[in-house]
Parts: C-alpha cells; sequence; structure tokens
C-alpha cells in the first residue's frame, strides 16, 4: 500500500527532503496536496483530532499519521532498509538530519530574518545583514561539519557502503544553497569535496536520476525555503 504525503503544492520546502528518500528507495507514494491542491491539505490538516501533526510535511499509511522530517525520515530508514541496523548507526543518521533542520530553519531566516509572516519586501535591509552574516559564517560551519561527517566513513557514503536517507538531504542541501547562494558557493565547494561527493552519487542513483528528470520535481521558486535573491549573494 502506498503512503500519503501532505505538504504544500508548488513548493519543495521541508517535504523535498521526505520525497527524495521515497523516490530514491522507489517507495510507493501519493503526492496528496500537489493532486489535489492546498485546500485539500488544510481540510485534512484541521479536520484531525488527536495526535495532530503541526505542520506539514506530515506522512500518512493505514492511520499512522507521523510529522516532522527528521521523524519521517528515521521511521523510512528504519521500515525500508534506509538505514543501517545498529542503534549507534541510526542515532547518528538521525543526529545529521536534525543538524539539517537547524540548516534549514537557519536558511529561511536569511530572507524573514524579522517576521516570518511578513513579507521579504518589508525587511530587506535586515535580510542583507543576516545574508552576510550566514554566508561569511554560518555557512561554512554547517558545510564543514558535514564534510567531516562524509569523511569519517572509509565507505563511499555518510555510513558504510550504501546510501542512506541522510545522503539524499545532503544531496538537497548542496542543491538548494547552490540555488540560494551560486557566487557563494562556487567560492565554497572545493573546500568541502566530502560533501560534494556525496551529492554527486545521490545524483547517479538511478531512481533519483529519474525523479530529477520527471515532472514530479519540483522547481526550486521564490516561495520556497531556498531563495534566490541576487542581491544576498556574493562570492
Amino acid at each position: 500500500m502506498a503512503y500519503t504525503l501532505w505538504y504544500w503544492p508548488g513548493l519543495q520546502g521541508r517535504g523535498e527532503f521526505v520525497r527524495l528518500a521515497l523516490e530514491g528507495g522507489e517507495i510507493p507514494y501519493t503526492d496528496a496536496a500537489h493532486d489535489r491542491g492546498a485546500e485539500a491539505l488544510m481540510a485534512d490538516l484541521n479536520d484531525r483530532t488527536g495526535r495532530t501533526p503541526f505542520a506539514p510535511p506530515y506522512l500518512e499509511l493505514n492511520g499512522l499519521v507521523i510529522a516532522q522530517v527528521a521523524n519521517i525520515l528515521m521511521y523510512l530508514g528504519e521500515r525500508h532498509d534506509l538505514a543501517p541496523s545498529n542503534m549507534a548507526d541510526r542515532l547518528w543518521l538521525n543526529q545529521l538530519q536534525l543538524t539539517v533542520a537547524d540548516l534549514v530553519a537557519e536558511v529561511h531566516n536569511v530572507h524573514h530574518p524579522v517576521a516570518m509572516m511578513d513579507y521579504y519586501a518589508d525587511q530587506k535591509p535586515e535580510a542583507a545583514r543576516a545574508a552576510k552574516q550566514f554566508r561569511e559564517e554560518r555557512l561554512p560551519k554547517f558545510l564543514g561539519h558535514f564534510d567531516d561527517a562524509a569523511q569519517a566513513n572509509p565507505g563511499e557514503w555518510l555510513i558504510d557502503h550504501r546510501w542512506t536517507y541522510a545522503d539524499t538531504s545532503l544531496f538537497q542541501i548542496v542543491e538548494g544553497l547552490r540555488y540560494m547562494f551560486p557566487q557563494r558557493m562556487r567560492t565554497l565547494e572545493p573546500d568541502y569535496p566530502n560533501l560534494i561527493r556525496i551529492r554527486d552519487q545521490v545524483a547517479e542513483i538511478p531512481a533519483i536520476r529519474a525523479y530529477l528528470n520527471s515532472d514530479r520535481r519540483i522547481a526550486f521558486n521564490t516561495d520556497g525555503i531556498f531563495r534566490h535573491y541576487p542581491e544576498l549573494d556574493a562570492a
């Protein structure tokens, strides 16, 4: 039976980290709001009671509902062999995924540093200051951590000799940052060869390659988390 993924239509956003794992693992799923619209997503979310998700993305199967990206991926990793069986390794991958979540939150704050619900146009001066600090200080710290994680494993991937959901998440991080800060990423990428190697290997996974070339892969845009505003980028 196929999973039902609920996330905002027309956006990669946080939902893309889940999509990549599902696609790479060739796990059947339906992207409900993509097919039925945002109104269907809001109706589904508002009609739920009890242990409800705070916000999308959330995954549903036979009455089981799982929200939060790291939580969803930990479940998929254990159920669909997208993570090793060793507890220490599973915790390490979850730790990396939670660090990805920290980075994603900081990425969003770059273009919404004052108020999340206000438009970027209403906070441009503050966003310019936030972007400069993020590009120069925070971004190298995160990329360096992920590069060290890739280097620490003697195999080709983050764990052993097979890809996991954390590898696909690092792929998405690199892709998103390349869209958001093309100049800065061209400057930084030579310093993180292990991270870029992971990104390139994920792109060659047959199911991922097919997904990236399909209409299921939503293009980056300025409504998502990774947004390209030229005035916020610099080498």
